[in-house]
Order: structure tokens, then C-alpha cells, then sequence
């Protein structure tokens, strides 16, 4: 499995995806076709943690007044199959590995992986 969840209209992710050779990756635009209960599942298995994969930056956050300091992990988990934005963005997953979001540590750990300087 390889496949890369990420957001059409965000610069930062075209960016990215733009810095890699994707041929035989499935890429997956999460806002035309969300994140499935499995495929989250899958990505829990590798990182331990919705919190991990949960975007903080998220605009519903505000629309939803929501106080990200009180979520549970199961809350983490409804509000990523509730809306796209929850999504850290990109998610490169493969069947051995992750690479959740757009820090720098993130990006250059992907660069690495794809043998790219």
C-alpha cells in the first residue's frame, strides 16, 4: 500500500507532493473522497494516536468552539471522520510506514524516504 492523503487547494501539500516521484502511489483528495474508518484505523496502528494525525490548525476548530485541550482520543477520532480539515495534512502511508503533516522534521523524514535532497 502507498498512498497520499491530501488537500487540493492547499499550496503547502501541492508543494510537497510536487518534490516527489509518485508514480504508483494512490493519491487521494481527502476532500472529494474522505478518510474511511479503515484507513484511519491503519493510520492509528502506525502512529499510536489520533491526536497525532489531527490538525490543529483546522478552521472548524473555531467554527465548532471546540477546546482542543479537553479532547479525548475517541473524540480525536469522530471529529477525523466527521470533516477533512481535522486531517493533518499530507499523510504518506505505505504498509511498513507514516508521514503526517508539513513540519520540517516531517518533510525532510520524506525526503529521506524517497532518496530526494
Amino acid at each position: 500500500m502507498k498512498k497520499v492523503f491530501y488537500l487540493n487547494t492547499c499550496d503547502t501539500c501541492r508543494k510537497i507532493l510536487a518534490k516527489f516521484n509518485l508514480t504508483g502511489w494512490e493519491l487521494r483528495e481527502i476532500k472529494k473522497e474522505p478518510v474511511t474508518k479503515e484507513e484511519l484505523a491503519e493510520m492509528y496502528k502506525k502512529t499510536k494516536s489520533y491526536e497525532a494525525l489531527f490538525s490543529k490548525k483546522s478552521t472548524q476548530i473555531k467554527l465548532r468552539a471546540l477546546d482542543v485541550k479537553s479532547l479525548t482520543e475517541k473524540d480525536f477520532k469522530e471529529l477525523l471522520l466527521d470533516h477533512y480539515t481535522f486531517l493533518k495534512r499530507p499523510v504518506f502511508l505505505t504498509d511498513q510506514e507514516i508521514f503526517v503533516g508539513n513540519d520540517k522534521k516531517n518533510v525532510e523524514a520524506l525526503q529521506e524516504f524517497f532518496g530526494v535532497s
